[in-house]
């Protein structure tokens, strides 16, 4: 039942950075829109409180550009989310969240710093929210505090904690959407299923959604522990520990029913992006491009077996979702970059936005 694209485009290069602490958002994208009442008096529409006592400690606006410090009670700290708000915020928006991958935003791996995303998404009249933390975390609830990568409650935040307070401070009209790449792509199918119709749309780049058979399991351990020094243990427990199959997206897949999926993927074979002057490389470099190749292609030839595992059962259970594999590409930023601007017709319907 699944819709397969398998077609390239090629898009012009822009790029922004994403700051350790407030966001700027490409050239020419920060102009001030008077008709915003957030940009024309540099304060929220409102401070809320969480039903769990979390609660915005303190926000700053430039241009368009808007930082929040949001206290997770689940978390017993400070979260740092930046949004980006509506070209045109007039009248209430639509809100997508935007995850970015394993290193949770606290890097340089994120959408900002090495895509022309942030250009693309200026035009859009849409709130574009980012949480910045939670690397190697998976973006959900941990069993118990990690030595390495703390306390993460990052389901509760993202679904019970943040929402309302964004949905007050911002004025949106309470549409959501989300979209996140590797890692965080398995998280963002974890949500929409903890919390069927949450989000209308669903956009997932490189991920695998399987976790709880040996390959997954080992997928996620490559992330968490040897990547990220963390404790899968401490996530869900030993590998008999139901938790595992309580959260595999593939064998829940069914809650997925009446979301707008957009999931896509590669080979892991060279492809456009794999070489030394393209724009998207986040280190080019000859080291740098043998990783990409090499590593990016083992790890995203791993996704695209995970995604086919997923793209059959959803077809199995007739449930629609567009998938888009692709003959070439390694796990990289260049390739999410192109699957976000093919995933935005599924992202903006959702959001009932124009495509």
């Amino acid at each position: 039942m699944g819709k397969t694209i398998r077609r390239a485009l090629t898009f012009g290069v822009a790029s922004s950075v994403l700051a350790a602490c407030v966001a700027t958002f490409g050239a020419g994208n920060g102009l001030a829109d008077t008709s915003d009442p957030i940009i024309a008096t540099k304060q929220l529409l409102a401070t809320p409180t969480s039903a769990n006592g979390s609660n915005i400690i303190s926000s700053r606006v430039d241009d368009r550009n808007l930082t929040m410090l949001v206290f997770s009670a689940a978390m017993n700290k400070p979260v740092t989310v930046k949004v980006l708000r509506p070209r045109d915020a007039s009248v209430p928006r639509p809100a997508l969240y935007l995850l970015n991958g394993a290193g949770g935003g606290e890097d340089r791996a994120t959408w900002w710093h090495n895509t022309d995303i942030g250009d693309f998404l200026a035009t859009k009249d849409v709130n574009v929210v980012m949480p910045v933390g939670g690397a190697w975390a998976y973006y959900t609830d941990w069993q118990r505090d990690d030595p390495a990568l703390g306390r993460n409650k990052w389901r509760t935040f993202l679904l019970d904690e943040l929402p309302p307070l964004v949905d007050a401070a911002l004025g949106t009209n309470g549409v959501n959407a989300i979209a996140a790449n590797s890692m965080t792509a398995t998280a963002v199918l974890q949500l929409a299923q903890a919390k069927p119709g949450f989000y209308q749309s669903v956009a997932g780049y490189s991920g695998c959604a399987q976790i709880s058979d040996p390959v997954g399991k080992e997928f996620t351990k490559l992330v968490v522990e040897t990547y990220g020094g963390g404790d899968v243990t401490n996530m869900y427990g030993p590998d008999d520990d139901p938790a595992w199959v309580e959260n595999d997206p593939v064998v829940h897949a069914e809650k997925l029913r009446g979301t707008r999926l957009y999931i896509s993927d590669a080979t892991g074979l060279p492809g456009p992006h794999d070489r030394l002057d393209d724009p998207y490389m986040m280190n080019p470099t000859t080291v740098g491009l043998a990783n990409q190749i090499i590593v990016g292609g083992i790890i995203e030839a791993a996704v695209s077996w995970c995604t086919r595992n997923l793209e059959t059962r959803l077809a199995e259970l007739e449930i629609p979702a567009t998938f888009d594999h692709q003959p070439t590409g390694s796990h990289s930023w260049g390739y999410w970059r192109d699957a976000f601007h093919r995933s935005w017709p599924v992202l903006a319907t959702g959001l009932g936005l124009p495509e």
